[in-house]
């Protein structure tokens, strides 16, 4: 068996009281340099733009999944809860949020309702997200039912691993395939500070469980704040050796209430220049047309390492996601303020085609791109908490 993935790191103490803190605080002189003096040769690994004429197309794809810019929307992400285990503050507002009642949230049938909708309409890969998706007590029946639906290949959940452990033989068994698990420090002191809670080592126990239990790539998503773990960026890349893990380093992205700051997002380049200083080892690997990664591998290593470049590189013109959110709104766009619902007309009685119309006319009224990494951080949008990621 594999060596386990133990987190060996000194005591961290903050210095901050709150989050704001932290965010207010001014960076070293010269730490947001983007040089891009190392990596000058790896410019060129630009994501991939996914278009209607590169895909491959089948007889049940629908028009309704295809915007004006021709771009083929196969990936559903669906929130099944706003609640969560955590506060992650880059997450949610140190008050809290105001959360939906319950019964404007979508039940198990409408979920699985509007699912085969999507997947029947060439939707083949679907994420369940939150909140936290494993705080739902009838998750296993809900990932039975979607693994059942015909023309679905792939079916992946986005959680905080903090209840996973215990969770995911289950989960596996019911058709989960493919899993992200968040972790953004491997300090247990630093995690009780962004997240307000205690449950590193749940979340290490996660990561571990899933190895074991055949998940490959385990990929383990780490949001980048300067000041507050940049400086463990090399120490995540050494997960990838032994083990089948893809790091995924994500910029800070701003959203309601997370007291967005540039001053503390950390480029791209610049965490691509820390890590080929340390493994020059480091090779780009071929991505898919719409991934929203960029990926490499350090040469010798199990695992991978990718950056998701959603505020210095926008990935837009490859986009294939649709968000479902958990009280039935449609998002077509992270970054966008524009949802619809479909649960009102569906507890209306509307039928499947009714339904298709709406998706479609959403759909079509997707722009080519976000906003930019400025506009973004002025433009009202839910917290992540709502959205589901």
């Amino acid at each position: 068996m594999m060596k386990r993935f133990v987190s060996k790191f000194p005591r961290w103490t903050t210095g901050f009281r709150k989050f704001d803190d932290f965010l207010q605080v001014e960076p070293k002189s010269g730490s947001c340099s983007t040089s891009t003096s190392i990596v000058e040769g790896m410019r060129l690994y630009g994501t991939s733009c996914a278009k209607l004429t590169d895909a491959k197309l089948t007889e049940n794809v629908s028009d309704m999944l295809i915007d004006s810019f021709g771009r083929l929307h196969t990936y559903l992400r669906i929130s099944l809860t706003e609640r969560c285990n955590l506060r992650c503050q880059y997450c949610m507002p140190a008050e809290g949020v105001d959360l939906t009642p319950s019964p404007q949230l979508l039940s198990p049938d409408e979920i699985v309702r509007l699912a085969s909708l999507f997947t029947s309409s060439g939707v083949d890969k679907i994420r369940l997200t939150g909140g936290e998706p494993t705080v739902r007590k009838d998750i296993e029946d809900i990932c039975l039912r979607l693994s059942n639906l015909k023309g679905l290949k792939t079916l992946a959940i986005t959680t905080n691993g903090i209840t996973l452990a215990r969770k995911l033989p289950m989960l596996k068994e019911c058709g989960l395939t493919s899993l992200n698990i968040s972790l953004d420090t491997l300090v247990p002191a630093k995690f009780e500070f962004m997240t307000r809670r205690k449950g590193h080592q749940k979340v290490i126990d996660s990561i571990n469980a899933a190895v074991d239990l055949g998940y490959n790539p385990v990929k383990v998503n780490c949001v980048v704040m300067r000041g507050f773990n940049d400086d463990e960026i090399c120490d995540f890349v050494n997960l990838t050796c032994e083990k089948p893990i893809n790091v995924r380093f994500i910029e800070f992205m701003p959203f309601d209430g997370n007291v967005w700051n540039v001053k503390k997002m950390v480029p791209y380049s610049e965490m691509l220049n820390k890590v080929v200083g340390q493994f020059p080892g480091l090779k780009r690997l071929k991505d898919h047309p719409t991934d929203t990664a960029k990926n490499f591998r350090v040469d010798g290593h199990q695992g991978a390492v990718s950056f998701i470049t959603s505020m210095t590189e926008h990935f837009c013109a490859g986009c294939n996601r649709l968000r479902l959110l958990a009280d039935g709104n449609l998002k077509v766009c992270l970054f966008g303020p524009s949802e619809v619902s479909l649960r009102d007309p569906l507890r209306n009685g509307a039928d499947d085609e009714e339904l298709r119309e709406i998706i479609g006319a959403a759909v079509k009224r997707k722009k080519a791109s976000h906003a930019g990494m400025f506009d973004i951080a002025k433009t009202a949008n839910r917290p992540m908490i709502h959205i589901g990621g």
